[in-house]
Protein backbone atom coordinates (compact mmCIF):
# COMPACT_ATOMS: atom_id res chain seq x y z
CA UNK A 1 0.00 0.00 0.00
CA UNK A 2 1.54 3.67 -0.91
CA UNK A 3 2.83 5.59 2.09
CA UNK A 4 0.26 8.02 3.18
CA UNK A 5 1.07 11.56 2.54
CA UNK A 6 2.17 14.05 5.20
CA UNK A 7 -0.17 16.82 6.20
CA UNK A 8 1.39 19.43 4.41
CA UNK A 9 0.96 17.41 1.55
CA UNK A 10 -2.64 16.55 1.89
CA UNK A 11 -3.40 20.39 2.88
CA UNK A 12 -1.45 21.16 -0.58
CA UNK A 13 -3.58 18.32 -2.31
CA UNK A 14 -6.82 19.95 -1.53
CA UNK A 15 -6.22 23.15 -3.58
CA UNK A 16 -8.73 20.86 -6.14
CA UNK A 17 -10.83 18.02 -4.86
CA UNK A 18 -13.22 16.09 -6.11
CA UNK A 19 -16.36 16.11 -4.16
CA UNK A 20 -17.45 13.30 -1.63
CA UNK A 21 -20.97 11.65 -3.77
CA UNK A 22 -22.83 8.63 -2.88
CA UNK A 23 -22.89 5.99 -5.90
CA UNK A 24 -20.51 7.72 -8.00
CA UNK A 25 -16.90 8.37 -6.39
CA UNK A 26 -16.31 4.11 -5.66
CA UNK A 27 -13.34 2.76 -6.08
CA UNK A 28 -13.55 2.33 -9.23
CA UNK A 29 -14.36 6.22 -10.15
CA UNK A 30 -11.23 7.27 -8.19
CA UNK A 31 -9.16 4.83 -9.96
CA UNK A 32 -10.54 6.59 -13.22
CA UNK A 33 -9.82 9.92 -11.70
CA UNK A 34 -6.63 9.24 -10.67
CA UNK A 35 -4.92 8.72 -13.92
CA UNK A 36 -6.30 11.64 -15.05
CA UNK A 37 -4.62 14.06 -12.15
CA UNK A 38 -1.78 12.59 -10.14
CA UNK A 39 -2.04 15.76 -8.11
CA UNK A 40 -5.74 16.11 -6.96
CA UNK A 41 -7.49 14.82 -3.76
CA UNK A 42 -10.17 12.25 -4.15
CA UNK A 43 -13.41 11.76 -1.56
CA UNK A 44 -15.04 8.04 -1.16
CA UNK A 45 -18.33 8.29 -0.93
CA UNK A 46 -19.89 8.68 2.94
CA UNK A 47 -19.53 5.45 4.62
CA UNK A 48 -21.55 5.64 8.23
CA UNK A 49 -19.94 5.10 11.04
CA UNK A 50 -22.51 2.71 12.31
CA UNK A 51 -21.99 0.41 9.38
CA UNK A 52 -18.03 0.29 10.55
CA UNK A 53 -18.76 -0.37 14.13
CA UNK A 54 -22.09 -2.13 14.36
CA UNK A 55 -22.33 -3.66 11.35
CA UNK A 56 -18.36 -4.58 10.57
CA UNK A 57 -18.70 -3.56 7.03
CA UNK A 58 -15.00 -2.80 7.31
CA UNK A 59 -15.47 -3.77 3.26
CA UNK A 60 -16.89 -0.07 2.41
CA UNK A 61 -13.18 0.55 3.59
CA UNK A 62 -11.78 -0.79 0.51
CA UNK A 63 -9.77 1.06 -1.93
CA UNK A 64 -6.64 0.39 -4.50
CA UNK A 65 -3.36 1.83 -3.65
CA UNK A 66 -3.31 3.98 -6.61
CA UNK A 67 -5.73 6.19 -5.60
CA UNK A 68 -3.89 8.41 -2.78
CA UNK A 69 -3.89 10.85 -1.94
CA UNK A 70 -7.57 9.91 -0.80
CA UNK A 71 -9.98 10.86 1.75
CA UNK A 72 -12.48 9.10 3.72
CA UNK A 73 -15.67 11.08 4.18
CA UNK A 74 -17.79 9.64 7.68
CA UNK A 75 -21.03 10.14 8.87
CA UNK A 76 -22.37 10.06 11.99
CA UNK A 77 -23.36 11.52 15.51
CA UNK A 78 -21.62 9.64 18.17
CA UNK A 79 -18.02 10.73 18.84
CA UNK A 80 -17.08 7.39 20.41
CA UNK A 81 -18.70 5.32 17.34
CA UNK A 82 -16.75 8.38 15.13
CA UNK A 83 -13.82 8.08 16.59
CA UNK A 84 -13.76 4.12 16.14
CA UNK A 85 -14.29 4.32 12.99
CA UNK A 86 -11.54 7.13 12.00
CA UNK A 87 -9.11 4.53 13.23
CA UNK A 88 -10.62 2.10 10.99
CA UNK A 89 -10.10 3.92 8.24
CA UNK A 90 -6.71 5.38 9.45
CA UNK A 91 -5.75 1.63 9.95
CA UNK A 92 -6.53 1.03 6.38
CA UNK A 93 -4.60 3.81 4.90
CA UNK A 94 -6.43 6.53 4.10
CA UNK A 95 -5.19 10.03 4.19
CA UNK A 96 -7.85 11.99 5.70
CA UNK A 97 -10.66 11.75 7.05
CA UNK A 98 -14.04 13.63 6.94
CA UNK A 99 -16.60 13.90 8.93
CA UNK A 100 -20.11 14.92 6.82
CA UNK A 101 -22.22 17.76 7.95
CA UNK A 102 -23.79 18.78 4.64
CA UNK A 103 -25.81 15.97 3.07
CA UNK A 104 -29.19 16.46 3.48
CA UNK A 105 -31.29 13.39 2.46
CA UNK A 106 -33.96 12.26 4.06
CA UNK A 107 -32.07 9.16 5.33
CA UNK A 108 -29.18 10.60 6.83
CA UNK A 109 -31.17 12.78 8.85
CA UNK A 110 -32.90 10.19 10.32
CA UNK A 111 -29.70 8.63 11.72
CA UNK A 112 -28.98 11.98 13.29
CA UNK A 113 -25.95 13.26 10.97
CA UNK A 114 -25.40 15.09 7.84
CA UNK A 115 -26.60 18.88 7.24
CA UNK A 116 -28.58 18.18 9.91
CA UNK A 117 -25.29 18.52 12.80
CA UNK A 118 -25.47 22.34 11.49
CA UNK A 119 -27.93 22.97 14.16
CA UNK A 120 -25.91 20.60 16.71
CA UNK A 121 -22.51 22.55 16.38
CA UNK A 122 -21.37 21.44 20.65
CA UNK A 123 -22.00 17.80 19.05
CA UNK A 124 -19.96 17.99 15.92
CA UNK A 125 -16.62 19.60 18.40
CA UNK A 126 -17.20 16.80 20.56
CA UNK A 127 -17.41 14.64 16.64
CA UNK A 128 -14.41 16.09 15.61
CA UNK A 129 -11.96 16.21 18.99
CA UNK A 130 -12.70 12.36 19.76
CA UNK A 131 -11.90 11.53 15.71
CA UNK A 132 -8.50 13.45 16.27
CA UNK A 133 -7.82 11.51 19.36
CA UNK A 134 -8.17 8.56 17.28
CA UNK A 135 -5.51 9.19 14.82
CA UNK A 136 -2.92 10.49 13.66
CA UNK A 137 -3.73 11.86 10.52
CA UNK A 138 -6.00 15.30 9.30
CA UNK A 139 -9.42 15.02 9.94
CA UNK A 140 -11.94 17.65 8.41
CA UNK A 141 -15.59 18.75 8.54
CA UNK A 142 -17.64 19.56 5.24
CA UNK A 143 -20.57 21.68 5.95
CA UNK A 144 -23.26 23.67 4.57
CA UNK A 145 -23.80 27.40 5.02
CA UNK A 146 -26.61 26.32 7.11
CA UNK A 147 -29.96 24.60 7.13
CA UNK A 148 -33.73 25.79 7.38
CA UNK A 149 -34.06 28.94 9.23
CA UNK A 150 -30.93 29.70 10.29
CA UNK A 151 -29.65 32.74 9.32
CA UNK A 152 -25.92 31.38 8.03
CA UNK A 153 -24.05 34.88 8.56
CA UNK A 154 -24.74 34.14 12.50
CA UNK A 155 -24.54 30.51 12.75
CA UNK A 156 -22.00 29.60 10.12
CA UNK A 157 -18.92 31.57 12.32
CA UNK A 158 -20.44 29.90 15.49
CA UNK A 159 -20.28 26.58 13.80
CA UNK A 160 -16.65 27.18 12.21
CA UNK A 161 -15.63 28.74 15.65
CA UNK A 162 -16.89 25.55 17.59
CA UNK A 163 -14.65 23.40 14.94
CA UNK A 164 -11.51 25.19 15.05
CA UNK A 165 -11.92 24.95 18.83
CA UNK A 166 -10.95 21.41 18.41
CA UNK A 167 -7.49 21.99 16.80
CA UNK A 168 -9.56 21.03 13.57
CA UNK A 169 -8.02 23.19 10.65
CA UNK A 170 -9.55 22.32 7.43
CA UNK A 171 -12.85 22.77 6.56
CA UNK A 172 -15.32 22.42 3.25
CA UNK A 173 -18.23 24.69 3.25
CA UNK A 174 -20.67 23.97 0.58
CA UNK A 175 -21.53 27.56 -0.17
CA UNK A 176 -25.36 26.91 0.31
CA UNK A 177 -27.89 26.22 2.82
CA UNK A 178 -29.70 22.99 3.13
CA UNK A 179 -33.65 22.85 3.12
CA UNK A 180 -34.21 19.42 5.21
CA UNK A 181 -37.82 19.83 4.65
CA UNK A 182 -39.36 20.55 1.41
CA UNK A 183 -36.40 20.22 -0.81
CA UNK A 184 -35.00 16.71 -2.12
CA UNK A 185 -31.18 16.08 -1.90
CA UNK A 186 -31.36 17.41 -5.21
CA UNK A 187 -33.08 20.22 -5.05
CA UNK A 188 -30.98 21.31 -2.22
CA UNK A 189 -28.32 20.86 -4.82
CA UNK A 190 -29.51 23.55 -7.13
CA UNK A 191 -32.06 25.35 -5.64
CA UNK A 192 -30.76 27.56 -2.34
CA UNK A 193 -28.85 30.47 -4.01
CA UNK A 194 -24.86 30.41 -3.47
CA UNK A 195 -23.04 32.50 -1.25
CA UNK A 196 -19.77 32.46 -2.72
CA UNK A 197 -18.79 36.19 -0.56
CA UNK A 198 -19.97 34.63 2.63
CA UNK A 199 -17.18 31.78 2.35
CA UNK A 200 -14.85 34.37 1.11
CA UNK A 201 -15.89 36.16 4.68
CA UNK A 202 -15.30 33.14 6.63
CA UNK A 203 -11.95 32.85 5.05
CA UNK A 204 -10.84 36.21 6.23
CA UNK A 205 -12.45 35.53 9.63
CA UNK A 206 -10.64 32.50 10.51
CA UNK A 207 -7.61 32.65 8.56
CA UNK A 208 -6.18 30.08 10.14
CA UNK A 209 -8.42 27.96 8.58
CA UNK A 210 -7.45 25.94 5.30
CA UNK A 211 -11.12 27.05 3.39
CA UNK A 212 -12.07 25.13 0.52
CA UNK A 213 -15.09 26.08 -1.56
CA UNK A 214 -18.20 23.52 -2.89
CA UNK A 215 -21.08 24.52 -5.26
CA UNK A 216 -21.50 25.46 -8.48
CA UNK A 217 -18.41 25.46 -9.82
CA UNK A 218 -18.60 23.88 -13.53
CA UNK A 219 -14.53 24.85 -14.59
CA UNK A 220 -10.98 24.81 -13.82
CA UNK A 221 -10.74 28.34 -14.54
CA UNK A 222 -13.26 29.27 -11.99
CA UNK A 223 -11.56 27.18 -9.69
CA UNK A 224 -8.95 28.82 -10.38
CA UNK A 225 -10.03 32.38 -10.00
CA UNK A 226 -11.11 31.66 -6.54
CA UNK A 227 -7.80 30.46 -5.48
CA UNK A 228 -6.64 33.78 -6.68
CA UNK A 229 -9.26 35.70 -4.78
CA UNK A 230 -8.03 34.08 -1.87
CA UNK A 231 -9.27 30.47 -0.89
CA UNK A 232 -7.14 27.69 0.11
CA UNK A 233 -9.35 25.28 -1.71
CA UNK A 234 -11.69 24.31 -4.59
CA UNK A 235 -14.51 20.91 -4.18
CA UNK A 236 -15.50 20.13 -7.41
CA UNK A 237 -18.52 17.16 -7.99
CA UNK A 238 -21.00 16.89 -10.80
CA UNK A 239 -18.45 19.29 -13.29
CA UNK A 240 -15.86 16.55 -12.69
CA UNK A 241 -17.49 13.34 -12.66
CA UNK A 242 -19.56 13.76 -16.40
CA UNK A 243 -16.70 15.59 -17.82
CA UNK A 244 -13.73 14.26 -15.96
CA UNK A 245 -10.86 15.06 -19.37
CA UNK A 246 -11.85 18.05 -19.19
CA UNK A 247 -12.03 19.03 -15.14
CA UNK A 248 -9.04 16.95 -14.08
CA UNK A 249 -6.83 15.96 -16.87
CA UNK A 250 -5.62 19.62 -16.72
CA UNK A 251 -5.70 20.22 -13.43
CA UNK A 252 -2.09 19.38 -12.25
CA UNK A 253 -0.80 21.49 -14.69
CA UNK A 254 -2.74 24.48 -13.99
CA UNK A 255 -4.05 23.93 -9.98
CA UNK A 256 -0.22 22.39 -9.24
CA UNK A 257 2.52 23.40 -11.48
CA UNK A 258 2.90 19.74 -12.44
CA UNK A 259 3.03 18.29 -15.73
CA UNK A 260 0.03 16.49 -16.67
CA UNK A 261 0.06 12.68 -17.01
CA UNK A 262 -1.64 12.27 -19.97
CA UNK A 263 -2.18 14.02 -22.92
CA UNK A 264 -5.30 12.46 -24.44
CA UNK A 265 -8.68 10.85 -23.22
CA UNK A 266 -8.07 7.76 -25.64
CA UNK A 267 -5.17 6.87 -23.55
CA UNK A 268 -7.04 7.12 -20.38
CA UNK A 269 -9.64 4.62 -21.89
CA UNK A 270 -6.85 2.19 -22.47
CA UNK A 271 -5.02 2.41 -19.51
CA UNK A 272 -8.54 1.83 -18.17
CA UNK A 273 -8.21 -2.50 -19.63
CA UNK A 274 -6.07 -3.77 -17.11
CA UNK A 275 -7.85 -2.56 -14.59
CA UNK A 276 -11.08 -3.86 -16.03
CA UNK A 277 -9.45 -7.49 -16.54
CA UNK A 278 -8.26 -7.31 -12.93
CA UNK A 279 -11.95 -6.24 -11.74
CA UNK A 280 -13.65 -9.04 -14.41
CA UNK A 281 -11.28 -11.64 -12.74
CA UNK A 282 -12.26 -10.90 -9.31
CA UNK A 283 -15.93 -11.46 -10.20
CA UNK A 284 -17.15 -8.31 -11.14
CA UNK A 285 -18.90 -6.98 -13.98
CA UNK A 286 -18.00 -4.43 -16.65
CA UNK A 287 -20.81 -1.76 -16.02
CA UNK A 288 -19.38 -1.31 -12.63
CA UNK A 289 -16.60 0.36 -14.10
CA UNK A 290 -17.43 1.62 -16.99
CA UNK A 291 -20.34 3.23 -15.66
CA UNK A 292 -18.04 5.91 -14.64
CA UNK A 293 -16.11 6.41 -18.08
CA UNK A 294 -19.40 7.52 -19.91
CA UNK A 295 -18.73 11.71 -19.88
CA UNK A 296 -15.15 10.76 -20.45
CA UNK A 297 -15.39 11.98 -24.42
CA UNK A 298 -17.66 14.37 -23.45
CA UNK A 299 -17.87 17.44 -25.59
CA UNK A 300 -15.89 15.52 -28.05
CA UNK A 301 -17.00 14.11 -31.43
CA UNK A 302 -18.26 10.48 -31.17
CA UNK A 303 -18.85 11.04 -27.56
CA UNK A 304 -22.83 9.83 -27.99
CA UNK A 305 -21.87 6.78 -29.57
CA UNK A 306 -19.02 5.91 -27.14
CA UNK A 307 -21.81 6.31 -24.63
CA UNK A 308 -24.15 4.04 -26.39
CA UNK A 309 -22.44 1.49 -26.97
CA UNK A 310 -21.22 1.33 -23.41
CA UNK A 311 -24.32 2.11 -21.76
CA UNK A 312 -26.06 -0.55 -23.58
CA UNK A 313 -23.63 -3.39 -23.69
CA UNK A 314 -21.65 -2.89 -20.60
CA UNK A 315 -24.25 -4.96 -18.78
CA UNK A 316 -25.01 -7.69 -20.57
CA UNK A 317 -23.56 -11.30 -19.34
CA UNK A 318 -20.37 -11.73 -20.22
CA UNK A 319 -18.84 -8.57 -21.30
CA UNK A 320 -15.53 -7.38 -20.90
CA UNK A 321 -12.49 -5.43 -22.61
CA UNK A 322 -14.01 -5.56 -26.22
CA UNK A 323 -16.90 -3.39 -25.23
CA UNK A 324 -14.48 -0.91 -24.64
CA UNK A 325 -12.52 -1.44 -27.81
CA UNK A 326 -15.74 -1.49 -29.94
CA UNK A 327 -16.25 2.00 -27.96
CA UNK A 328 -13.48 3.56 -29.26
CA UNK A 329 -14.05 2.56 -32.69
CA UNK A 330 -17.12 4.76 -32.31
CA UNK A 331 -15.29 7.69 -31.89
CA UNK A 332 -12.42 6.78 -34.71
CA UNK A 333 -15.52 6.55 -37.18
CA UNK A 334 -16.33 10.04 -35.76
CA UNK A 335 -13.08 11.88 -36.24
Amino acid sequence: MAEKYKKKDISRASRLSVAPMMDWTDRHCRYLHRLLSRETLLFTEMVTAPALVRGGAVHLLGYNPEEHPVALQLGGSDPQELAEAARLGAEAGYDQIDLNCGCPSDRVQSGTFGAVLMKSPDLVADCVAAMREAVDIEVTVKCRLGVDEQEPRDTLPAFLEKVSATGCRRVVIHARKAWLQGLSPKENRDIPPLDYDLVHQMKAAFPHLHVSLNGGVETLAEAEALLAAGLDGVMIGRAAYHRPWEILAGADERIYGRAAPVSDPEDIARAMLPYIERHLSDGGRLHQVTRHMLGLFAGRPGARGWRRVLSEQATRDGAGPEVVEAALERLTEAA
